[in-house]
């Protein structure tokens, strides 16, 4: 396969090495300098400092070049600027080609999923479009230290195909017929992530964490099912695989965000002194709107909403979720599992 991947950042960067040593891959860079490092040094000094990159994999600023003739189109950039990428790249992404998101969030204003920017933008049926989405460190895959990921696609011989282009032998793709509940678990545990530092920040250990991981995947259902989505995806990597890496990793921006913030520091500090995006600012907004649309009761993404909105203390905002009324462990959760027999 010839794949295109558009966006030059950690996991953009990550992916197009790793397809290279398999399929003829060009990396699409918005920075002519950063795409001609790529290029000719194989590396990426920005986001991905001291890690080497595949000597075959191709990179350039032209966008039009880099998607001429491709089979696959993978977009990876933030979902903030999503919109306006693929709005740049249309004229030139081949009808024929499968399209897939790697980016976790959902789109301000609209409420709308990666996927179905994909499907508006381009017009494209909903059967050409995909996400990777899973637990998926981009410096560890870029390590070759073994890891699972999840492609979901709604054409499962799509699908399919699209899983032996991908998977090597230290980076196994599964795939997954629910694009709906596989986009949602990745847009929504960047936000119980950002809860998973605060406590962090605040001092808090494992038990804090694992009430937070637990009540969050809750949550994810609970928002994913009334999407549509089917309640098993949020047992795999889409969901609790993701999850837990997300709130625990050292490497997790979302994670280091929320640390920050139980800390004490502003969030633009804290912002202003990164290089990559941390989706779950961006995402919280739009997924507790999303949330209050279809009547989900969401308290975590709630209250992180209200502390990256600036109204609430990170304590406050734990001495509110403790004063919550518990009710239920998994009441709201039974009616989602399907009847057996």
């Amino acid at each position: 396969m010839r794949i295109s991947v558009v966006g030059a950042g950690s996991w953009g960067t990550t992916l197009a090495s790793l397809f290279s040593d398999r399929n003829e891959t060009i990396l699409w860079a918005r920075d002519p300098g950063l795409a001609e490092e790529i290029a000719l040094r194989h590396h990426n000094p920005v986001y991905l400092e001291g890690h080497r990159l595949s000597p075959s994999l191709r990179a350039t600023d032209d966008l039009g070049a880099s998607l001429e003739g491709a089979d696959v189109v993978v977009v990876a950039v933030p979902s903030r600027f999503f919109r306006n990428v693929v709005e740049s790249a249309r004229p030139f992404v081949p009808q024929t080609a499968d399209v897939v998101s790697v980016a976790k969030g959902i789109e301000v204003g609209t409420g709308a999923r990666m996927s179905e920017v994909l499907a508006e933008v381009l017009g494209a049926d909903v059967g050409r479009i995909s996400a990777l989405t899973g637990p998926n460190l981009a410096k560890e895959v870029l390590a070759k230290q073994p890891s699972a990921t999840v492609l979901a696609c709604a054409d499962a011989e799509r699908a399919e195909r699209l899983q032996r282009a991908m998977t090597t032998d230290w980076f196994r793709v599964f795939t997954n017929r629910d694009l709906v509940g596989c986009e949602i678990g990745g847009a929504v545990k960047n936000v119980i992530a950002i809860a998973a530092g605060i406590g962090d920040g605040l001092g808090y250990g494992w038990n804090t964490k694992a009430a937070l991981i637990t009540r969050g995947l809750a949550e994810i259902a609970r928002l994913g099912v009334a999407l549509g989505a089917n309640p098993i995806t949020f047992l795999g990597l889409a969901g609790y695989g993701d999850l837990t890496a997300t709130c625990s990793s050292p490497q997790s921006r979302n994670r280091h965000v929320g640390e920050g913030l139980g800390a004490g520091r502003p969030l633009s500090e804290i912002i202003g002194a990164m290089n990559m995006v941390a989706e779950g600012v961006t995402t919280t907004p739009a997924i507790a709107e999303l949330a209050r649309r279809h009547h989900v009761p969401m308290p975590i993404t709630r209250k992180v909403a209200a502390v990256l909105g600036g109204t609430l203390s990170p304590a406050e905002a734990v001495l509110q979720l403790m004063t919550y009324e518990p009710g239920s462990e998994l009441g709201d959760l039974v009616p989602m599992v399907p009847p057996q027999g």
